[in-house]
């Protein structure tokens, strides 16, 4: 009975994972359908486009977002020309009335004073999603005219190519991250089937995950866009696959001592499960810091990653122990590790391991200086924002039609910003407007007509500001900035919204939250480091080379995006997420270091003992560490600009900490501290250690 039961519980633990994988993979599937990928739905109530957005409602019923068909031709339109213009407007109106997205009649053709162009304003439901990516293509094969070049521009045309961009999450993104994994493991443990083993656990974490983020985002608890759900699942699928990565190693490393397979798995997840649930804690806890931010994208993320983070480390410990027990020593078929065979004997790392013992004052001095150097750049990174536009990469018709737009009218027409301010004083409130420099005109709104008395609304008044910037531009930011400015000297009670101000109001939340949540990050993981260390001097001195490791990325990126890639500039909101993951994964691999570090050094002393770690965890955590930057390199394969900034963020950082943090500066700091690394554990007072053993390489 004991030897049926030995069988008996792997399989169970597996014909459970595959028999849940079923139901909430229907789950998962529907996570895309409520996707909110405009930035209004993420911005804090106390947000001044926020407080405009609920005023508006009482001077317009009928709420929408405008898309502008535009007409461009190379010289003068003729009245042939304006006639078919005007049939063609109408039948776009029939195709958004079909679908169910017209919110109103659109605008009479508005043509342009030299001529050239003519724009119609058509109003879509403010509740849209990726339903209305089709929607939109079908609008702009409805309004060619020969003779002419045609856009759906304005917010709704570039929003909808903003969501197209996400398209890809659920195939492109994860074929391209399981794709790269594949290749890597086959390179690494040259077998067919054990790459398959640990990339089916990382979908079957990600699988339920996506379910269990699902519910929650379906029952209001939690806010979800493309961008939280593409960065979920590059996370979960690198932490599976890393965690997997470990416990592998040890199993491996245990089937040469020993000949049962059970007692060989029992033993690898008595020393594996520590720093796996170690590790696994960290990025927890990290990404739920983003619990604290004022934007709903940002909350949105945390729980997500932190759900499928916990489900990857269930899943390394249950799923891919059962499955290795089964199949045993055949799991590494055809280089199977025989009982009693010595461990091939990779001499790279124990070279690197010797280098940092003869000179640790040198190796830890010219690492140090490099990152400083690199960090020194930090400072000039531009995180001063981006636009929709600027963020798409590649083809947009919309972002083309913003500049034909611009070409022919004030560039602002199409997206008005939004003025509420009391009856009293909006004759001077509308005076300090159109006095601002970057506007164009300023109206109120009637109602009807132009020219007529404004529609009073619970004694406010509404103004209709147009820019002569294009409103999706870093420009008509700073427009808007000003004029909230000015506004408050004119009537302090008069509010700033539209779609700009929504940017801008982005753009301040996502500066704030930068400077409340990188200390609590940085908090947390040193008090996870302190209570798996057992010492306070190793969680201080692992923080300090994180933080300089992300300070020398960003230097990097700094460097790169602007003078090589000739990005036009970044958000915050990049540099919040990029430095909780880099923090978070950085540390991971200094746990699976020290974990190895601190077992050593009780029986060899600290300097042996981190110098051994080095050398015997330095194949298992290499093969990780590119694991996980190639996993997060997988994000630029969708044509967004975030995206491709974070991917380069985070896979450069985690190569910066796995070949030179966790290689050279942290043994080599380790080795100069001795004992005292673990103070003030027991180990800061141990004796002489015993005789050296030889190095068993994982």
């Amino acid at each position: 009975m004991a030897r049926r039961a030995r069988w008996l519980l792997p399989l169970v633990v597996l014909l459970l994972w595959l028999g849940a994988a079923g139901p909430l993979g229907a789950l998962s599937g529907k996570l895309t359908g409520l996707q909110e990928n405009d930035t209004a739905a993420f911005l804090p109530d106390s947000a001044e486009s926020t407080r405009v957005a609920e005023l508006q409602q009482g001077f317009s019923p009928t709420q929408s977002i405008p898309a502008i068909l535009l007409w461009e031709g190379e010289g003068p339109l003729d009245q042939t020309a304006l006639g078919e213009i005007a049939q063609r407007a109408e039948e776009a109106a029939a195709v958004a009335e079909e679908a169910g997205f017209l919110a109103g009649e659109p605008s009479p053709p508005i043509p342009s004073e030299d001529g050239e162009a003519v724009q119609v304003l058509l109003p879509l439901t403010p509740e849209i999603g990726d339903e209305i990516v089709p929607v939109v293509e079908d609008v702009r094969s409805a309004i060619a005219v020969d003779g002419t070049s045609s856009f759906v521009t304005g917010p709704g045309g570039i929003f909808a190519d903003f969501a197209n961009g996400f398209a890809g999450i659920d195939g492109l993104l994860l074929l391209a991250a399981f794709g790269v994994v594949l290749v890597i493991l086959l390179v690494v443990y040259r077998s067919p089937l054990l790459p398959f083993l640990v990339i089916g656990t990382a979908g079957l974490a990600l699988t339920v995950g996506n379910a269990v983020a699902y519910l929650l985002a379906d029952n209001g608890l939690i806010t979800v866009n493309g961008q939280s759900q593409g960065i979920a699942s590059i996370l979960v699928v690198g932490a599976a696959t890393d965690y997997g990565l470990l416990l592998v190693s040890r199993f491996r490393e245990e089937l040469r001592r020993e000949q049962s397979r059970f007692t060989a798995m029992r033993t690898a997840l008595r020393r594996s499960w520590e720093p796996i649930v170690a590790s696994g804690a960290t990025v927890v806890l990290g990404v739920l810091c983003l619990l604290f931010s004022d934007l709903s994208s940002n909350r949105g993320l945390g729980p997500i990653s932190a759900v499928s983070v916990s489900l990857a480390v269930v899943a390394a410990l249950t799923f891919l122990p059962a499955a290795l027990t089964l199949l045993g020593r055949a799991a590494f078929w055809p280089f199977r590790p025989r009982y009693g065979s010595e461990a091939p004997q990779g001499r790279g790392w124990q070279r690197v391991a010797a280098l940092v013992g003869r000179r640790p004052r040198r190796v830890l001095a010219l690492s140090t200086l490099a990152l400083v150097a690199a960090a020194l750049f930090a400072p000039t990174y531009d995180a001063s924002g981006i636009t929709f536009s600027d963020a798409i990469r590649g083809e947009s018709d919309g972002v083309d039609g913003q500049e034909a737009l611009a070409r022919h009218f004030d560039a602002g027409s199409g997206s008005p910003t939004v003025v509420v301010t009391p009856e009293g004083s909006w004759p001077e409130v509308a005076e300090a407007a159109a006095a601002t420099e970057g506007v164009a005109s300023v109206v109120p709104f009637t109602g009807g007509p132009p020219g007529g008395d404004p529609v009073v609304v619970d004694g406010l008044v509404r103004l209709d500001v147009t820019l002569a910037v294009s409103a999706d531009s870093t420009e008509a930011i700073d427009v808007v900035q000003d004029l909230r400015g000015e506004l408050d000297d004119a009537d302090p009670q008069a509010l700033v919204g539209g779609d700009t101000a929504s940017n801008l109001d982005a753009r301040e939340t996502a500066g704030r939250d930068l400077r409340v949540i990188v200390p609590s990050v940085l908090v947390v993981i040193t008090v996870v480091l302190a209570l798996l260390l057992r010492a306070l001097v190793a969680p201080l001195l692992l923080v300090a080379t994180v933080v300089l490791s992300v300070g020398a990325t960003v230097g990097v990126a700094a460097l790169l995006f602007d003078d090589v890639f000739g990005f036009p500039g970044s958000d915050p909101g990049i540099l919040l997420i990029g430095f909780v993951f880099l923090v978070a994964l950085g540390i991971d691999y200094n746990i699976f270091l020290m974990t190895r570090a601190r077992e050593e050094s009780a029986r060899h002393g600290t300097r042996d003992g981190v110098l051994r770690a080095l050398a015997v965890t330095g194949g298992v955590i290499t093969s990780a560490g590119l694991v996980l930057a190639a996993t997060f390199g997988a994000l630029s394969v969708l044509p967004l600009l975030f995206l491709t900034q974070l991917s380069f963020l985070v896979g450069f950082g985690v190569l910066l900490d796995t070949f030179v943090v966790r290689s050279l500066v942290v043994p080599a700091a380790v080795a100069l501290l001795g004992d005292r690394t673990w103070w003030p554990s027991r180990l800061a007072r141990r004796p002489h250690p015993e005789p050296e053993r030889e190095l068993e390489p994982v």
